[in-house]
Formats: structure tokens, sequence, C-alpha cells
């Protein structure tokens, strides 16, 4: 067995050796062929970047227009063909070839971009503005209203673009060619907005098209901005016909002018409220384009020709506001009113979209703002200056002693501030020093606008009682002061007026009410003249039954004529004047007929029957009661 064994163990011992030869070399072999593979491959790859110039070559010249994932893999295999000759053979004409093919595709993917942006951006149409606009008020529970400024497929391949240019091509151009493209788009979507309001307004008087009116017709909107009346022609119950007659003669053909620029600042603001919309839209579109870094720069770049005009414009209202000022016309001033209220609410959101964006751009909102403030105040001052320097012209005074235009001027003026409360003491407090401006801020400026109308109605009652002295006859004064005191009160009461004046007056309605009752008296006054030719006290006492001298005859005759004439002179003087407030008028006609018709009565029982004379009709001309109907046409041209 150990001999077997032993046999079997050299058998193996030969196998071993004859097989591990063949094995190594085997081995070998096989390492042979994967090095022959290998290089094989290496050649296959070094090769294929000598094919990617004639391979990519006819995609590149035709571009990428509908084929843009095809041209961004064939731009990434002349990049790594760069890459590669660049990195082992520089000296290779391939070299150049490869990398001029590579600036070609990239000059044409800018200009696919460009071409994409161009085609496809299209300014915002008014409609889609203003439902924008209006969906700041509507119910929190509809989703926000978003623009679409680009389609889905065009916005994939323009943000697949600008990031391989980014990425790979290191190029930059193309965020100026977006701003500068969707710049003009904003701005013309504000201009086209600008152009619908003028449009409509002039065609149907409203700034909505009847498209946008049926398209709201369920929809909150937002609350119109209520508009001052710029010319003071309005009718007043107070206000007799002829003084509205006069102003709207007067003011008629200004009134278009008036209208039209009030189309002009309702679309002012409306394109305020649609910079900032578009302005925040334009930032989510540009968000996904532009890479980050580079985000508040370009969109600074994107927003200023807007931003700019819209600037420009508020400073040409401020323009025209000064030189209103300089004319003296303080209602054209009103106009600036509104838009200030509505630049101060936009203000937040101005800043918020802003933010980022370099500090000119930032500044600008807030010098326009101040430069209004300042303007406003500025006519403010004027406005109550002029009230109190109005020059006493007997021209210009009303014949009948109504309601000076000065007054309703005045008045109008005191009831427009009144939309713009907050608005009118900001102004009257950006002027102030004092720290209690800035510590009390809303109720400072109430304050100080109830100072500013009171000095207002101060420099008013001023001016009207200087100009009272323009009447020679005492008794038109006192009722043209009676007319305009009492229009005045009246207004203050029917508008909020009132309470604004007590916030530093307490008292001035009654001290309104004791100048109205001084007047009537002064008034009455004119009537002693009358009636103390029939005063009892004035005349002798006769005896009944006793024969009348001749004396004491003419006494009475002159007595009855001298009243006679005074009655009827005063009632066709005073019957040309003017009370236009109804009840005014019947309180002052019941109290002078009361007095007149009493005295009267007396003077007529006591002498009606005396034989003072032999024709009785001509000196007892009136019977009491047709002395009453005669007092009762006074301040009534028609009677």
């Amino acid at each position: 067995m150990v001999s077997i064994l032993s046999s079997f163990e050299s058998r193996l011992m030969k196998l071993e050796n004859s097989i591990i030869p063949v094995h190594k070399q085997t081995e070998n072999l096989q390492r042979l062929q994967e090095n022959v593979e290998k290089t094989l491959s290496c050649l296959d790859h070094v090769i294929s970047y000598y094919h990617v110039a004639k391979d990519t070559e006819k995609i590149i010249k035709e571009g990428p227009t509908g084929r843009l994932e095809e041209y961004l893999n064939c731009m990434d295999k002349i990049q790594k063909a760069v890459e590669y000759f660049q990195d082992n053979n520089p000296d290779s004409p391939e070299l150049n070839r490869v990398k001029s093919l590579f600036e070609r595709g990239k000059e044409s993917l800018e200009s696919e971009f460009r071409s994409l942006m161009t085609r496809h951006t299209k300014p915002v149409p008014p409609i889609l503005i203003l439902d924008l606009i209006s969906g700041d008020d509507e119910m929190e529970t509809q989703e926000e209203m978003s623009l679409e400024h680009l389609p889905e497929s065009v916005l994939h391949d323009i943000i697949r673009i600008s990031g391989w240019l980014v990425e790979n091509g290191r190029n930059q151009d193309f965020m100026t060619v977006y701003f500068q493209i969707r710049s003009v788009q904003l701005d013309r979507s504000i201009k086209g907005l600008k152009d619908h309001f003028r449009k409509n307004s002039s065609s149907t008087g409203v700034p909505y098209s009847p498209a946008i009116q049926n398209k709201r017709k369920d929809t909150p909107t937002k609350k119109p901005i209520k508009r001052p009346v710029l010319i003071p022609g309005h009718e007043h119950d107070l206000r007799v016909k002829h003084l509205s007659d006069t102003l709207s003669d007067k003011h008629g053909p200004a009134a278009g002018r008036d209208d039209v620029f009030d189309i002009e600042i309702d679309a002012y603001i409306h394109c305020v409220s649609a910079f900032v919309k578009l302005a925040q839209s334009e930032y989510q579109l540009l968000t996904e384009i532009v890479p980050e870094h580079h985000q508040k720069k370009t969109f600074d770049s994107l927003i200023q020709e807007s931003l700019d005009n819209l600037i420009m414009e508020g400073d040409n209202i401020v323009s025209a506001a000064r030189k209103a000022i300089i004319r003296h016309d303080y209602s054209a001033v009103l106009t600036i009113f509104p838009i200030l209220k509505h630049l101060k609410q936009m203000k937040p959101e101005f800043d918020q979209v802003l933010q980022g964006t370099a500090a000119g751009t930032k500044n600008k909102l807030p010098g326009l703002i101040t430069s209004m403030e300042t303007t406003g105040a500025k006519a403010l001052e004027e406005f109550a200056d002029n009230i109190k320097n109005d020059p006493d012209k007997e021209y210009n005074m009303p014949k009948d002693g109504t309601v000076h235009e000065l007054t309703s001027n005045a008045i109008l003026f005191l009831q427009q501030l009144l939309d713009f409360q907050e608005t009118a003491g900001a102004m009257l407090a950006s002027q102030e020093t004092s720290s209690s401006a800035s510590s009390y801020s809303s109720e400072f400026s109430r304050r100080l606008l109830s100072t500013y109308i009171c000095k207002v109605l101060g420099n008013l009652q001023l001016n009207l009682l200087s100009k009272s002295k323009v009447y020679e006859d005492p008794a038109l004064s006192a009722i043209f002061l009676h007319n305009n005191y009492n229009y005045i009160l009246k207004s203050l009461e029917k508008s909020e007026l009132i309470q604004l004046v007590a916030v530093t007056q307490k008292t001035a309605e009654r001290s309104y009410r004791e100048l109205i009752e001084q007047q009537i008296q002064t008034y009455q006054r004119s009537w002693l003249k009358v009636t103390e030719y029939i005063l009892e006290k004035n005349l002798p006492v006769f005896q009944p039954g006793v024969k009348l001298k001749d004396k004491e005859r003419q006494m009475i005759k002159e007595r009855f004529k001298g009243f006679n004439d005074g009655l009827e002179e005063l009632c066709k003087i005073q019957k040309a004047w003017a009370i236009p407030d109804m009840e005014q008028r019947d309180k002052i006609r019941r109290a002078q007929k009361t007095i007149v018709k009493e005295t009267y009565g007396a003077f007529l029982n006591r002498y009606g029957n005396v034989p003072f004379t032999k024709n009785p009709e001509k000196y007892i001309k009136y019977q009491v009661d047709q002395v009453g109907e005669m007092i009762e046409k006074l301040f009534d041209t028609s009677a």
C-alpha cells in the first residue's frame, strides 16, 4: 500500500509540474487580450473625439429650434472634445475645429434664447391687470391670481438654455437680453393700461370696458378712490340758482379739461398698483431663469424704465400742482391728494418688491412722496392766505347779498379734504419740527388739520366782514353776512367738518349761530325807519269826539304817507335780495311780518276811523293782511 501511495504521489507531482506552466501561459494570454481590448477601446474613444465635429456639425448649423435636448447633447459632446484636445493634443487642428463649432453652438443658443423671449413676450392685457389689482380685496379663500408670462413649454426651454449658458457657456450676456426684453414688456403693459383708461373714459365716461364689467359682475372689486370735485359748480340746497349758473358759466369750459385730468389721475393710481403687481410677477419669473446671485441686479435693471416713467409722471403731476398754486387754482392741487394717499398705502408693498435693489431705486418712491407732501402743504397754507387776502371788488360782490363765491369755494375745498384727512394731516405734520409730530402722528395730524380748517374759517370770516363793507346799505350787508355765515354753518353740519373743527374749537357751532342772529337783528333795524312813523310813542294823544286841528290832520297824513312810502320802497328793494335757505328766509319774513303787522294794526285801529282826510283811500292804502302779504314777497324776485 505504501508503494502504491508513493507511486500516486509521484504521478500527481508530475501532473502539477506540467499543468502550472500551461495555466500561467493562459493567464498571460488573457491579460494580453484584455490589454488589447482596453487599447482598442481607448483608441475608439480618442478617435470618437476626431469624429465629434463631423457628427455634430449638421445639427449645430441647423440650430436648436424644435430639438433643444438633442442640440444640448451635441454641445456637451463638443465641449468634451475641446477639453480632450486641450489636455492631450493642444496642437491638433481638430482643437480649432471643435472650438469654433462650440462657439457657434453657443451663439445659436443665445440667439434661440433671444428669439424665444422676443416671440413669446407679450404685454399683459389691461383686463388681466385690473383683475390682478382687484384681486387684493377678494376673499382670502380664493387662490391668489397669477400671470402666465410665457407658455410652459417655452419657459422650460428658456430655463434649460439659461442653465446651460451659466454652467457651460460661462456667459452672462443672456441676462442683459432677458432684462431688456422683459423691461420693454413691463413698460408696454403699464402704458397699455393707461391707454385703456383714456380710451374707455373718453368714449363711455367709465374707466372699464363693458368686457371688464361683465367679467367682474360677480366679483368683489377694489373700492374706487373718491375723486375730489375739481370745479365749484355743483348744486347746493342753500345756494341760489344764479350763483350756480354763474359758476357753471365761469367754469364750464374748464370742466372738460378737469375731467380729462381726473382720468389721468385715476389712470396713474391704477398704474402704480399695476407696477407693484407686475413687478412681483416678474420677479417670480426671473427667479426661475436667472442664477440666484444675479437675480437682484437683473431685477433692478428690469424695472428701471417703468419705475422711472412712473416717478417722472408723478413729478409732472407735482409740477402741474406747483403751477396751479402760482395761478391760485387750489382745487387743481387736490388731485395730488388721492395719489399721495395711494402711494402711502402702496409703500409697504413697494418696499417689499424693491428689497435688495440699489439704494437709488429704493429711494425714488419716498422722494416722490416727500415732494408731494411739501407741495400739498404749501398749497394748503397758500390757500388759507388767499382766503384772507381775496380782494374786495364791487363787481365781484353778489348784488342780491347771496353766498359769495369765495365762501362756496372755500367750503368746497375743505369738504374735499375730508376724503383725505390722514393725507392732509400728514402733509401739515411733515412741515412740523416739534417732537410731538413724530410721537403722536395720527392724533397730532388730526389736531393740525382741525387747526388748519379753523384758520381757513377764521380768515374767511374776516374777509367776509371786509367784503360786506362794500355794500352801501347796512341791511344788505347784514343779509350778505347772514347768508354766508348760515351757508358755512349748514355746510359744516352736513359734513364731518363740524366734528373736525370741534377737535380744537368746541364752541364753533354756537359762535356761528350767534353771528347769524346778530345779522338778523341788524337787518331788522332797517325796518325801524318804516315803523317809527306809526309807533304810538311818536304820536300825540287825540281826544275822541274832538275836532282835529289842521296841524294834527297833517301829522296823521304824514305818518300814513311815510309808512306807505317806506313800506313800498323797502319791499321793492328787498324783494330783489336773496336768502337761499328757505328755513331762514321764512323765519326772517315771519319775524318781520309779526313786528310790522302788530305795529301797523295798532296804528290803523287808532287812526283808521279818524276823519283826518276827505280821501282816506289815498292814505290808508293797505290793510294789515296786505302788509303781511307784501312782506311775504321779500327775497323773492319771482313773486
